[in-house]
């Protein structure tokens, strides 16, 4: 027998829920996770006999959900598979695949070589082959990428530094993935500079996934494109010492190699506090790294006090006003370093700088207060609040710091927290939909 009206109803009602929520889900998968610069893309993945089976296989996974966020075609990005051991094999040439799924597709059938390292011949197949206009390369151009992505357990059997310099002297980016036993110095010996931006290391393959999306991030060229204003706010205090605010230093100008500053899109200022604060350049004085960087290096130690709520408020009164270079309509960034107890109160201009819609990270080093922290830091606070006890790993917080305010609809992040959303929200719609058949079929043996 049928269900009563307002069941019935109801029923229509969550199946039309789900219909909605499933075609927004076609449409975001449809546009990809984010707009990708146009590159040729070579992955170079070690299959070594110390890369056991099920870790090549998540590998695999890691390389397909990598392609996932790309956006793939013939104008836009290539990518290619080069294996390797004691020999290379060409698995996936830039020229084969102009689908995601096609390339998804051909990377799960990928088998293991199994047998010793030779990663510098790999590259040097990337070099002459895969990257070669016969294999689908394109010709040199400013407009037109050339990447390639390392991912390697153990130590090579043969020599690597040449034939990695060759190749970034040809224009290859390289990114460097060592995963267990891998040599940092050997990374190090293939990676493309910035060091930090072009390496990483993880314990085992098991946790290779967590990379993903840093490699969607790095490869979005919708995030990069965003017009910012960034101010930093660094404490000057005595309790820092002088060569520890060397280091400071240093790890300002890492996370600005990260930008891309100019006229047009990201602006620079910096401000200093102890017992006052003092701005030792304003926004847009500056419109490219290399200047921003020395003046950075000329910044002179104030030591004294730590008036943290006096330098936030200063921020976002003075730093980002448009008598300071301020730009109307520009998303405003303010990143705060200190490594202690502030000495005045920071809930109300924190607060303030966040109402006005300043998007603020906390960064802490020894002594600072976690609670300091994430009363300055945005939401979702994970995201914008960083802390380790020695100034000597800040580098790590460098490498961390992902400063991405894209404006794009394809824009990555916000589309991967749309992505689980509408996930959780089908997932609740089935337990509901399940709840609804079991009750439906309890009515029809009552009416039975």
């Amino acid at each position: 027998m049928a269900p009563t009206l307002p069941l019935f109803l109801l029923l229509l009602g969550l199946v039309g829920t789900q219909a909605t929520v499933d075609h927004r889900m076609a449409a975001a998968m449809a546009v990809g996770l984010c707009k990708t610069r146009p590159m040729d893309l070579v992955f170079i993945i070690d299959s070594s006999r110390s890369v056991r089976p099920a870790e090549f296989e998540q590998v695999k996974v890691f390389l397909a959900k990598v392609i996932e966020g790309l956006d793939v075609g013939v104008s836009a990005t290539r990518v290619g598979v080069i294996n390797y051991a004691s020999t290379v094999k060409n698995e996936v040439s830039l020229k084969t695949y102009r689908t995601k799924a096609g390339l998804v597709k051909a990377v799960t059938k990928i088998e293991p070589l199994s047998t010793g390292t030779m990663t510098g011949l790999a590259i040097q197949f990337a070099l002459n082959v895969a990257f070669s206009e016969a294999e689908g390369g394109r010709a040199k151009s400013p407009d037109i990428s050339k990447v390639a992505i390392i991912v390697t357990d153990g130590h090579p059997q043969d020599n690597v530094k040449d034939v990695a310099q060759r190749a970034r002297e040809a224009g290859i980016e390289i990114f460097a993935i060592g995963v267990g036993r891998a040599n940092m110095h050997i990374l190090k010996l293939m990676a493309s500079d910035p060091h930090n931006d072009h390496m990483d290391y993880v314990e085992s393959y098991s946790v290779i996934e967590k990379l993903t999306k840093k490699f969607q991030e790095a490869l979005c060229e919708a995030c990069s494109s965003a017009a910012l204003d960034v101010v930093f706010v660094i404490d000057g205090s005595k309790s820092i010492r002088p060569e520890n605010f060397k280091l400071v230093k240093k790890w300002i100008n890492q996370i600005i190699d990260k930008m891309e500053v100019s006229e047009s899109k990201t602006h620079v200022g910096l401000v200093q506090y102890s017992s006052t604060v003092k701005t030792e350049f304003p926004l847009g004085r500056y419109n490219n790294k290399t200047d921003v960087k020395v003046a950075v290096k000329k910044m002179n130690y104030m030591e004294k006090g730590t008036m943290t709520g006096q330098a936030l408020g200063y921020m976002t009164d003075t730093s980002f006003s448009l008598s300071h270079g301020a730009r109307p309509g520009v998303q405003k960034v303010g990143i705060v370093f200190t490594d202690g107890r502030s000495q005045d109160y920071i809930g109300d201009t924190a607060k303030k700088a966040k109402e006005l819609g300043v998007k603020m990270y906390a960064v802490g080093v020894g002594s600072a207060v976690e609670s300091e922290l994430k009363t300055i830091a945005s939401e979702p606070i994970p995201e914008h609040y960083f802390y380790t006890a020695d100034f000597k790993t800040m580098n790590q917080i460098a490498k961390k710091l992902q400063i991405n305010i894209c404006e794009d609809p394809c824009e990555c992040d916000s589309l991967v927290k749309f992505q689980k959303k509408v996930e959780a929200a089908l997932q609740a719609l089935n337990k509901k939909l399940e709840s609804m058949s079991e009750r439906i079929a309890l009515l029809e043996k009552k009416i039975v």
